[in-house]
């Protein structure tokens, strides 16, 4: 009766008390046993290992200082053939770049570069709209100015509007197709040298102002002005608050890289006899045969322009980023700060390790 009872007491166990071969022989998994690793066995995880006392080793790129190291040399021997070789004359360089008369060519140059520049874009972005719109008579008038300006080289262009008196003698305002006169003056008075190459520079820039500016307006996303319409905003806050500022991001690259290229092109107003500086420096060396120092003059001052408008560039484009980026890109103060910081935390560590 005992036995039995034992038996019937083990059945009802079940596997887990029938006795210690079926545990030894189906053992389960264990943290010393090498069990699995995760957030169902929390006893399975070692200590978080401290990473206090490592030392901070810096990556290295051998091949970046060997470039680094060729190009430092070259730049090296181009600075030593500047300074020892006598033919440059920086003396007499030193002696002109600030002459009255250089500066007074500068001046123009800028003169012609501020109106030329502003009166082209006003006109490019006209003519963007006029490509832009639904009217066949504005898209064929402004393809065709487009075409004709970008096609002629600009001394062509500069020639013939000089020499437009030779066309017509007088330029008239009034009412077309009639004898009903406002404004009427001599061509060869209204045309000057001044006011020809304004001319010329001012048409030119604005044929490609116009396809820079269009394909600003044309990199914009459909999509943004169907919403900023189906919503109800007026068609000319469209343009101003969503079409232009993210147009500006793709225009200013280019914007620039056109106001660089024209005070370097307002140089072909020599031909004219315009005093600018490129002929101010030729005058010059004309008289004094001091032909390369004179055009290292120009070359510097042509140089300085160009850079403080870079970093004008540089600015505005950051300005426009934003909303582009997730963090603005950093200043070139702000990078150079960086820099020594970075290096100095480096250095007070391999201190540290040292000690």
């Amino acid at each position: 009766m005992s036995s039995t009872a034992t038996r019937a007491a083990q059945s009802a166990a079940g596997p887990a008390s029938a006795g210690t071969d079926a545990s030894v022989s189906n053992p389960g998994p264990s943290a010393e046993q090498g069990g699995p690793r995760g957030p169902e066995n929390p006893q399975s995880r070692g200590p978080a290992t401290d990473y206090a006392d490592y030392r901070l080793v810096p990556s290295r790129h051998p091949w970046r200082w060997v470039g680094t190291a060729v190009v430092a040399l070259g730049v090296a021997a181009v600075a030593w053939s500047l300074a020892t070789n006598p033919r440059w004359e920086w003396g007499v360089v030193a002696q002109w770049f600030t002459a009255q008369s250089v500066v007074n060519g500068l001046v123009e140059t800028l003169k012609l570069t501020a109106i030329s520049g502003a009166l082209g874009f006003i006109l490019g972005f006209i003519l963007a709209l006029m490509r832009l719109s639904a009217s066949p008579l504005l898209v064929s008038v402004s393809w065709t100015f487009s075409w004709i300006f970008r096609s002629t080289p600009l001394l062509v262009q500069m020639l013939l509007w000089y020499n437009l008196g030779y066309l017509y003698e007088k330029i008239s305002l009034g009412i077309p197709f009639t004898d009903v006169r406002f404004f009427e003056v001599q061509t060869t008075t209204l045309i000057s040298q001044f006011a020809a190459a304004v001319l010329g520079l001012t048409l030119n820039q604005a044929a490609y102002s116009a396809e820079i500016i269009r394909g600003g307006i044309l990199s914009v996303d459909q999509g943004q002005l169907e919403a900023a319409a189906a919503l109800g905003i007026p068609a000319w806050r469209r343009s101003t608050r969503i079409v232009l500022p993210q147009a500006m991001r793709a225009i200013l690259p280019t914007a620039f890289n056109e106001i660089i290229g024209l005070v370097k092109g307002t140089s072909i107003v020599y031909v004219l006899a315009y005093s600018e500086l490129f002929y101010t420096v030729q005058v010059i060396y004309n008289r004094t045969q001091q032909v390369l120092p004179l055009l290292l003059v120009a070359t510097l001052w042509y140089v300085v322009i160009t850079s403080v408008l870079s970093v004008f560039q540089y600015y505005i484009e950051r300005h426009y980023s934003k909303g582009a980026v997730r963090t603005l890109p950093l200043t070139p103060l702000q990078k150079a700060r960086r820099f020594f910081a970075t290096h100095a935390a480096v250095t007070d560590n391999r201190a540290r390790s040292a000690r």
